[in-house]
């Protein structure tokens, strides 16, 4: 049976470890293992940042999530209506930043697709960025 929900937060760094967690806690009842539940939360967490600090620059706004299990798979997508990435490709290699002197590291998107199965990158038809990743849980 398919069990979901689904966040609208403001986008502010405050609200990062309560998404983490909110999404942790819908994923327990699938006893994953410590390694998958602290992937799942890393990379929400690099989403999570890459809105607020890319989309809307760490200005205002609001970051939309929505979480869905089914059969062991985890699905979450994430999304802003912020000022949207120029070049995906690009923005998807390891060490690739446009905000240099703030001393990101641009291992965002890396590590989104190193701990999540599948990762999806795409600008929204309205402005903005939807970012969807899946897991399955092995526990």
């Amino acid at each position: 049976m398919k069990n979901s929900f689904s966040l609208i937060v403001d986008a502010n760094l405050k609200n990062e470890a309560f998404i983490r967690n909110s999404l942790a806690s819908f994923i327990l009842p699938l006893n994953p293992t410590v390694a998958e539940l602290n992937d799942i939360k890393t990379a929400v967490s690099e989403a999570i940042t890459n809105c607020i600090v890319h989309g809307y620059n760490g200005g205002q706004g609001k970051i939309y999530i929505d979480c869905s299990e089914e059969d062991s798979f985890v699905e979450i997508i994430i999304k802003d209506h912020g000022v949207g990435i120029d070049n995906i490709k690009k923005a998807r290699e390891p060490f690739f930043t446009t905000k240099a002197s703030e001393e990101r590291s641009g291992m965002g998107f890396t590590l989104m697709e190193t701990f999540m199965d599948s990762l999806d990158v795409l600008n929204a038809e309205n402005g903005g960025v939807i970012v969807k990743m899946t897991k399955q849980i092995h526990g």
